[in-house]
Protein backbone atom coordinates (compact mmCIF):
# COMPACT_ATOMS: atom_id res chain seq x y z
CA UNK A 1 0.00 0.00 0.00
CA UNK A 2 1.40 3.45 -0.99
CA UNK A 3 -0.71 5.47 1.02
CA UNK A 4 0.05 9.63 0.95
CA UNK A 5 0.46 11.43 4.22
CA UNK A 6 1.20 15.35 5.47
CA UNK A 7 3.05 15.76 8.38
CA UNK A 8 2.54 18.89 9.69
CA UNK A 9 4.19 20.89 12.81
CA UNK A 10 3.68 24.11 14.10
CA UNK A 11 4.88 26.67 16.80
CA UNK A 12 7.09 29.57 17.74
CA UNK A 13 10.12 29.48 15.55
CA UNK A 14 13.71 28.35 16.43
CA UNK A 15 17.11 26.76 15.01
CA UNK A 16 17.16 23.08 13.79
CA UNK A 17 13.50 22.28 13.80
CA UNK A 18 13.62 21.12 10.36
CA UNK A 19 16.36 19.20 10.91
CA UNK A 20 14.38 17.68 13.70
CA UNK A 21 11.33 17.12 11.25
CA UNK A 22 13.86 15.46 8.76
CA UNK A 23 15.38 12.89 11.74
CA UNK A 24 12.14 11.86 12.80
CA UNK A 25 10.73 11.30 9.19
CA UNK A 26 14.06 9.09 8.32
CA UNK A 27 13.50 6.92 11.61
CA UNK A 28 10.46 5.99 10.96
CA UNK A 29 11.45 5.08 7.40
CA UNK A 30 9.46 6.82 5.43
CA UNK A 31 9.91 8.25 1.66
CA UNK A 32 9.50 12.01 1.39
CA UNK A 33 7.63 13.30 -1.94
CA UNK A 34 7.82 17.40 -1.01
CA UNK A 35 8.28 19.51 1.80
CA UNK A 36 7.70 23.07 2.55
CA UNK A 37 8.81 25.54 5.55
CA UNK A 38 7.17 28.94 6.16
CA UNK A 39 7.80 31.45 9.07
CA UNK A 40 5.17 34.54 9.39
CA UNK A 41 5.43 36.53 12.18
CA UNK A 42 7.78 34.22 14.12
CA UNK A 43 5.59 31.25 13.86
CA UNK A 44 6.52 28.71 12.02
CA UNK A 45 4.32 26.11 10.15
CA UNK A 46 6.32 22.40 8.68
CA UNK A 47 4.73 20.52 6.33
CA UNK A 48 6.23 17.24 4.93
CA UNK A 49 4.15 14.93 2.35
CA UNK A 50 5.64 11.71 2.87
CA UNK A 51 4.57 7.98 1.39
CA UNK A 52 4.56 5.45 3.36
CA UNK A 53 2.90 1.32 2.85
CA UNK A 54 0.95 1.52 6.76
CA UNK A 55 -2.03 2.52 7.11
CA UNK A 56 -2.61 5.67 8.54
CA UNK A 57 -3.96 4.56 11.82
CA UNK A 58 -0.69 2.45 12.74
CA UNK A 59 1.79 5.36 11.00
CA UNK A 60 0.27 8.66 12.55
CA UNK A 61 1.17 6.79 16.31
CA UNK A 62 4.81 5.82 15.54
CA UNK A 63 5.13 9.24 13.84
CA UNK A 64 3.65 10.77 17.33
CA UNK A 65 6.19 8.60 19.59
CA UNK A 66 9.11 9.66 17.77
CA UNK A 67 7.96 12.91 18.02
CA UNK A 68 7.31 13.42 21.57
CA UNK A 69 11.09 12.74 21.97
CA UNK A 70 11.99 16.14 20.17
CA UNK A 71 8.76 18.06 20.67
CA UNK A 72 10.08 20.11 23.85
CA UNK A 73 13.12 20.89 22.41
CA UNK A 74 11.24 21.67 19.00
CA UNK A 75 8.46 24.02 20.73
CA UNK A 76 6.29 22.61 17.57
CA UNK A 77 3.16 20.57 17.87
CA UNK A 78 2.96 17.38 15.24
CA UNK A 79 -0.28 16.47 13.08
CA UNK A 80 -0.54 13.87 10.45
CA UNK A 81 -3.26 13.95 7.81
CA UNK A 82 -4.41 11.67 4.98
CA UNK A 83 -3.97 12.62 1.58
CA UNK A 84 -6.08 11.49 -1.31
CA UNK A 85 -4.25 10.64 -4.41
CA UNK A 86 -3.16 13.68 -6.16
CA UNK A 87 -6.40 14.22 -8.31
CA UNK A 88 -4.16 15.81 -11.43
CA UNK A 89 -1.53 13.06 -11.38
CA UNK A 90 -3.28 10.67 -14.43
CA UNK A 91 -4.60 13.98 -16.74
CA UNK A 92 -3.48 17.30 -17.79
CA UNK A 93 -2.94 20.27 -15.68
CA UNK A 94 -2.10 23.78 -15.63
CA UNK A 95 0.55 24.92 -13.77
CA UNK A 96 0.28 28.56 -13.06
CA UNK A 97 1.95 31.66 -11.78
CA UNK A 98 -0.62 34.50 -10.49
CA UNK A 99 1.31 37.65 -9.45
CA UNK A 100 -0.87 40.30 -7.75
CA UNK A 101 0.11 43.98 -7.32
CA UNK A 102 -1.79 46.82 -5.78
CA UNK A 103 -1.08 49.96 -3.35
CA UNK A 104 -2.71 47.84 -0.92
CA UNK A 105 -4.86 44.75 -0.83
CA UNK A 106 -7.38 44.49 1.40
CA UNK A 107 -8.88 40.75 2.81
CA UNK A 108 -12.34 41.73 1.10
CA UNK A 109 -10.80 41.91 -2.54
CA UNK A 110 -8.17 38.75 -1.84
CA UNK A 111 -11.65 36.80 -0.69
CA UNK A 112 -13.29 37.51 -4.08
CA UNK A 113 -10.34 36.74 -6.18
CA UNK A 114 -10.26 33.25 -3.79
CA UNK A 115 -13.52 32.75 -5.35
CA UNK A 116 -12.58 33.10 -8.69
CA UNK A 117 -10.13 31.20 -9.04
CA UNK A 118 -12.08 28.38 -7.25
CA UNK A 119 -14.58 28.60 -10.19
CA UNK A 120 -12.14 27.63 -12.40
CA UNK A 121 -10.97 24.42 -10.45
CA UNK A 122 -7.99 25.63 -9.52
CA UNK A 123 -6.26 25.43 -5.75
CA UNK A 124 -3.52 27.98 -4.38
CA UNK A 125 -0.65 25.05 -4.46
CA UNK A 126 1.57 28.24 -2.78
CA UNK A 127 1.54 31.92 -2.01
CA UNK A 128 4.40 34.00 -1.04
CA UNK A 129 4.71 37.47 -0.59
CA UNK A 130 7.32 39.17 -2.25
CA UNK A 131 6.99 43.36 -1.54
CA UNK A 132 8.70 44.53 1.45
CA UNK A 133 6.93 44.29 5.06
CA UNK A 134 4.91 46.94 5.08
CA UNK A 135 0.96 46.23 6.00
CA UNK A 136 -1.05 44.79 2.94
CA UNK A 137 -3.78 47.25 4.11
CA UNK A 138 -2.08 50.37 4.83
CA UNK A 139 -0.95 52.68 1.82
CA UNK A 140 2.26 51.44 0.94
CA UNK A 141 5.33 52.66 -0.40
CA UNK A 142 6.52 53.79 -3.90
CA UNK A 143 6.69 49.76 -5.47
CA UNK A 144 2.84 48.67 -3.17
CA UNK A 145 2.90 45.29 -2.28
CA UNK A 146 2.85 41.46 -4.02
CA UNK A 147 1.70 38.39 -3.74
CA UNK A 148 2.76 35.65 -6.31
CA UNK A 149 0.03 32.33 -6.22
CA UNK A 150 1.13 29.13 -7.87
CA UNK A 151 -1.86 27.42 -8.67
CA UNK A 152 -2.59 24.13 -10.19
CA UNK A 153 -5.61 22.37 -11.23
CA UNK A 154 -7.27 20.49 -14.40
CA UNK A 155 -6.25 21.99 -17.82
CA UNK A 156 -8.23 25.88 -17.95
CA UNK A 157 -8.14 28.10 -20.80
CA UNK A 158 -5.01 30.17 -19.97
CA UNK A 159 -6.56 32.82 -22.74
CA UNK A 160 -10.07 33.40 -20.93
CA UNK A 161 -8.74 33.09 -17.69
CA UNK A 162 -6.61 36.01 -18.45
CA UNK A 163 -8.66 38.06 -19.50
CA UNK A 164 -11.22 37.50 -16.79
CA UNK A 165 -8.43 38.38 -14.45
CA UNK A 166 -7.29 41.09 -16.23
CA UNK A 167 -11.03 42.71 -16.28
CA UNK A 168 -11.44 41.70 -12.43
CA UNK A 169 -8.19 43.54 -11.83
CA UNK A 170 -9.62 46.77 -13.68
CA UNK A 171 -12.42 46.68 -11.74
CA UNK A 172 -10.33 46.89 -8.58
CA UNK A 173 -7.78 48.80 -9.31
CA UNK A 174 -5.32 46.44 -8.66
CA UNK A 175 -2.72 44.51 -11.54
CA UNK A 176 -2.89 40.86 -11.97
CA UNK A 177 -0.47 38.99 -14.14
CA UNK A 178 -0.86 34.99 -14.79
CA UNK A 179 2.23 33.49 -16.71
CA UNK A 180 2.42 29.91 -16.73
CA UNK A 181 4.72 28.02 -15.12
CA UNK A 182 8.58 27.05 -17.48
CA UNK A 183 12.08 26.85 -17.03
CA UNK A 184 12.02 30.01 -18.39
CA UNK A 185 10.47 32.43 -15.88
CA UNK A 186 13.27 32.81 -13.47
CA UNK A 187 15.69 33.11 -16.94
CA UNK A 188 14.88 36.30 -18.62
CA UNK A 189 18.32 37.69 -19.68
CA UNK A 190 16.85 40.63 -21.81
CA UNK A 191 14.88 43.87 -21.23
CA UNK A 192 13.89 45.88 -24.48
CA UNK A 193 11.40 48.89 -23.25
CA UNK A 194 9.72 51.67 -25.83
CA UNK A 195 10.88 55.03 -24.20
CA UNK A 196 7.76 57.52 -25.08
CA UNK A 197 5.10 57.27 -22.34
CA UNK A 198 6.95 53.68 -21.43
CA UNK A 199 10.30 54.79 -19.65
CA UNK A 200 9.26 59.20 -19.86
CA UNK A 201 6.24 60.22 -19.41
CA UNK A 202 5.84 62.31 -22.51
CA UNK A 203 5.44 61.92 -25.82
CA UNK A 204 8.47 63.41 -27.34
CA UNK A 205 7.95 64.48 -31.01
CA UNK A 206 4.72 65.96 -28.78
CA UNK A 207 6.78 67.92 -26.48
CA UNK A 208 9.13 69.35 -29.68
CA UNK A 209 6.00 70.00 -31.24
CA UNK A 210 4.66 72.04 -28.69
CA UNK A 211 7.68 74.39 -28.31
CA UNK A 212 7.45 74.75 -32.34
CA UNK A 213 4.10 76.12 -32.08
CA UNK A 214 1.89 72.72 -33.61
CA UNK A 215 1.05 70.55 -30.33
CA UNK A 216 -2.51 70.22 -31.42
CA UNK A 217 -1.91 69.10 -34.44
CA UNK A 218 0.95 66.47 -33.59
CA UNK A 219 -0.34 65.49 -30.47
CA UNK A 220 -3.93 64.30 -32.24
CA UNK A 221 -1.76 62.58 -34.99
CA UNK A 222 0.29 60.86 -32.23
CA UNK A 223 -3.41 59.74 -30.34
CA UNK A 224 -4.34 57.48 -33.25
CA UNK A 225 -1.02 56.19 -34.09
CA UNK A 226 -0.80 55.14 -30.51
CA UNK A 227 -4.27 53.64 -30.34
CA UNK A 228 -3.82 51.81 -33.61
CA UNK A 229 -5.78 53.64 -35.84
CA UNK A 230 -3.30 55.03 -38.27
CA UNK A 231 -0.35 53.51 -39.61
CA UNK A 232 2.55 54.61 -37.95
CA UNK A 233 5.34 55.12 -40.75
CA UNK A 234 2.30 57.16 -42.34
CA UNK A 235 2.31 59.38 -39.20
CA UNK A 236 5.53 59.46 -38.32
CA UNK A 237 6.13 61.31 -41.50
CA UNK A 238 3.15 63.26 -41.48
CA UNK A 239 4.43 64.26 -37.89
CA UNK A 240 7.96 65.35 -38.77
CA UNK A 241 7.25 67.41 -41.48
CA UNK A 242 5.23 69.57 -39.28
CA UNK A 243 8.67 70.27 -37.29
CA UNK A 244 10.43 71.82 -40.48
CA UNK A 245 12.33 74.49 -38.81
CA UNK A 246 12.77 73.91 -35.30
CA UNK A 247 15.70 74.57 -33.78
CA UNK A 248 18.08 72.24 -32.67
CA UNK A 249 19.04 74.10 -29.59
CA UNK A 250 15.76 72.89 -28.65
CA UNK A 251 16.69 69.31 -27.90
CA UNK A 252 18.47 69.88 -24.97
CA UNK A 253 15.89 71.87 -23.25
CA UNK A 254 13.74 69.11 -23.94
CA UNK A 255 15.80 66.39 -22.38
CA UNK A 256 16.61 67.97 -20.05
CA UNK A 257 13.15 68.41 -18.96
CA UNK A 258 12.17 64.54 -19.35
CA UNK A 259 10.07 63.24 -16.29
CA UNK A 260 11.29 59.42 -16.00
CA UNK A 261 8.23 57.04 -15.14
CA UNK A 262 7.70 56.02 -11.78
CA UNK A 263 9.81 53.50 -10.53
CA UNK A 264 12.29 53.74 -13.77
CA UNK A 265 15.09 54.58 -11.18
CA UNK A 266 14.97 51.26 -8.79
CA UNK A 267 14.21 49.01 -11.62
CA UNK A 268 17.42 49.95 -13.35
CA UNK A 269 19.72 49.63 -10.63
CA UNK A 270 18.50 46.53 -10.04
CA UNK A 271 18.53 44.84 -13.12
CA UNK A 272 22.13 46.11 -14.18
CA UNK A 273 23.44 44.62 -10.70
CA UNK A 274 20.98 41.17 -11.24
CA UNK A 275 23.09 40.88 -14.87
CA UNK A 276 20.08 41.62 -17.45
CA UNK A 277 21.02 43.27 -20.65
CA UNK A 278 18.94 46.31 -21.28
CA UNK A 279 17.65 47.94 -24.31
CA UNK A 280 15.64 50.89 -25.81
CA UNK A 281 13.56 49.99 -28.84
CA UNK A 282 12.00 53.51 -29.88
CA UNK A 283 9.80 55.52 -32.69
CA UNK A 284 11.02 58.37 -30.71
CA UNK A 285 14.79 59.47 -31.57
CA UNK A 286 18.30 58.44 -30.81
CA UNK A 287 19.10 61.96 -29.16
CA UNK A 288 16.92 61.18 -26.25
CA UNK A 289 17.45 57.53 -26.02
CA UNK A 290 21.05 58.29 -25.68
CA UNK A 291 20.02 60.73 -22.79
CA UNK A 292 18.14 57.75 -21.07
CA UNK A 293 21.28 55.39 -21.87
CA UNK A 294 23.88 57.94 -20.49
CA UNK A 295 21.94 58.60 -17.54
CA UNK A 296 20.57 55.47 -16.65
CA UNK A 297 22.92 52.71 -18.05
CA UNK A 298 20.86 50.67 -20.80
CA UNK A 299 23.60 48.58 -22.58
CA UNK A 300 21.71 50.06 -26.21
CA UNK A 301 19.40 51.94 -27.96
CA UNK A 302 17.49 51.60 -31.44
CA UNK A 303 15.50 55.01 -32.70
CA UNK A 304 14.92 57.33 -35.23
CA UNK A 305 16.98 59.77 -36.53
CA UNK A 306 16.31 63.44 -36.15
CA UNK A 307 17.65 65.31 -39.73
CA UNK A 308 19.33 68.21 -38.98
CA UNK A 309 21.00 70.76 -41.19
CA UNK A 310 22.64 74.09 -40.42
CA UNK A 311 20.89 73.87 -36.93
CA UNK A 312 17.43 73.00 -37.73
CA UNK A 313 15.55 69.84 -38.22
CA UNK A 314 15.02 69.86 -42.09
CA UNK A 315 11.71 67.82 -41.65
CA UNK A 316 13.09 64.54 -43.56
CA UNK A 317 12.54 61.20 -42.39
CA UNK A 318 15.91 58.95 -42.24
CA UNK A 319 15.00 55.45 -43.00
CA UNK A 320 14.77 52.66 -41.96
CA UNK A 321 11.95 53.83 -39.51
CA UNK A 322 11.53 52.06 -36.50
CA UNK A 323 7.82 50.93 -36.34
CA UNK A 324 6.20 47.87 -35.26
CA UNK A 325 8.24 45.08 -37.51
CA UNK A 326 11.45 46.88 -36.95
CA UNK A 327 10.89 46.88 -32.87
CA UNK A 328 10.36 42.93 -33.38
CA UNK A 329 13.15 42.78 -35.55
CA UNK A 330 15.60 43.64 -33.24
CA UNK A 331 14.30 42.36 -30.42
CA UNK A 332 15.10 39.13 -32.55
CA UNK A 333 18.40 40.48 -33.47
CA UNK A 334 19.81 41.59 -30.01
CA UNK A 335 18.72 37.92 -28.49
CA UNK A 336 20.41 36.23 -31.70
CA UNK A 337 23.46 38.41 -31.40
CA UNK A 338 24.52 37.97 -27.90
CA UNK A 339 23.13 33.86 -27.58
CA UNK A 340 20.06 34.61 -26.00
CA UNK A 341 16.97 32.50 -26.34
CA UNK A 342 13.77 33.91 -27.69
CA UNK A 343 12.01 32.43 -24.18
CA UNK A 344 14.80 34.82 -22.54
CA UNK A 345 13.56 37.85 -23.62
CA UNK A 346 10.69 40.59 -22.32
CA UNK A 347 9.36 43.37 -24.00
CA UNK A 348 7.88 46.53 -22.62
CA UNK A 349 5.42 49.16 -24.05
CA UNK A 350 2.55 50.95 -24.37
CA UNK A 351 1.05 51.35 -27.56
CA UNK A 352 0.18 49.70 -30.67
CA UNK A 353 3.56 50.19 -32.36
CA UNK A 354 4.58 48.17 -29.50
CA UNK A 355 2.26 45.39 -30.10
CA UNK A 356 4.59 42.97 -32.55
CA UNK A 357 7.62 44.01 -30.51
CA UNK A 358 5.17 42.41 -27.25
CA UNK A 359 4.41 39.42 -29.03
CA UNK A 360 7.90 38.69 -30.43
CA UNK A 361 9.56 38.35 -26.68
CA UNK A 362 8.87 35.35 -24.23
CA UNK A 363 7.33 37.96 -21.87
CA UNK A 364 5.47 40.83 -23.39
CA UNK A 365 4.28 43.83 -20.93
CA UNK A 366 2.21 46.21 -21.45
CA UNK A 367 3.01 49.11 -19.28
CA UNK A 368 0.29 51.71 -18.39
CA UNK A 369 -0.90 50.64 -22.07
CA UNK A 370 -3.91 51.85 -24.60
CA UNK A 371 -6.95 50.00 -24.16
CA UNK A 372 -6.09 47.93 -27.40
CA UNK A 373 -2.83 47.21 -26.01
CA UNK A 374 -4.08 45.84 -22.82
CA UNK A 375 -6.29 43.50 -24.33
CA UNK A 376 -3.75 41.69 -26.97
CA UNK A 377 -0.90 41.63 -24.57
CA UNK A 378 -0.15 38.86 -22.26
CA UNK A 379 0.40 40.73 -19.36
CA UNK A 380 -0.80 44.48 -17.95
CA UNK A 381 0.57 46.51 -15.62
CA UNK A 382 -1.74 49.68 -15.18
CA UNK A 383 -1.30 50.52 -11.03
CA UNK A 384 2.21 50.33 -9.63
CA UNK A 385 5.59 51.87 -11.30
CA UNK A 386 8.20 50.45 -13.98
CA UNK A 387 9.82 48.21 -10.78
CA UNK A 388 6.66 45.96 -10.71
CA UNK A 389 8.67 44.38 -13.49
CA UNK A 390 10.85 42.80 -10.91
CA UNK A 391 7.98 41.17 -9.23
CA UNK A 392 6.57 39.27 -12.51
CA UNK A 393 10.71 38.55 -12.84
CA UNK A 394 10.37 36.57 -9.76
CA UNK A 395 12.60 38.40 -7.38
CA UNK A 396 11.57 39.63 -3.67
CA UNK A 397 11.95 42.84 -1.69
CA UNK A 398 15.22 40.59 0.15
CA UNK A 399 16.98 40.05 -2.89
CA UNK A 400 16.40 43.99 -4.44
CA UNK A 401 18.35 47.58 -3.86
CA UNK A 402 15.90 50.28 -3.28
CA UNK A 403 16.08 53.74 -4.76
Amino acid sequence: MNQRLLVRATGQVRPHQLAMLNQVLSECGVQLLDIDQRVTLGQAVLEALILCDEKVSTMAPRLHAAWQAVEQETGLVLSVHEIEQNPHEHGQASDLVMTLMAPHLPVELLAQLDRRISEWGLVVERMQRLSGPSSLIEPAPAEGVCLEYHLRGEAVDVDALRQGLLTFGAEQGIDIALQEESLWRHQRRLICFDMDSTLIKAEVIDELARRHGVFEAVAAITERAMRGEIDFQQSFRERMSMLEGLSESVLEEVAEGLELMDGLERLMVNLRRLGYRTAILSGGFTYFARYLQKRLGFDEVHANELVIEAGVVTGEVQLPIVDAERKAVLLREIAERHGIAPEQTVAVGDGANDLKMLAAAGLGIAFHAKPLVREKARISLSILGLDAILYLLGHDERTLYSQ
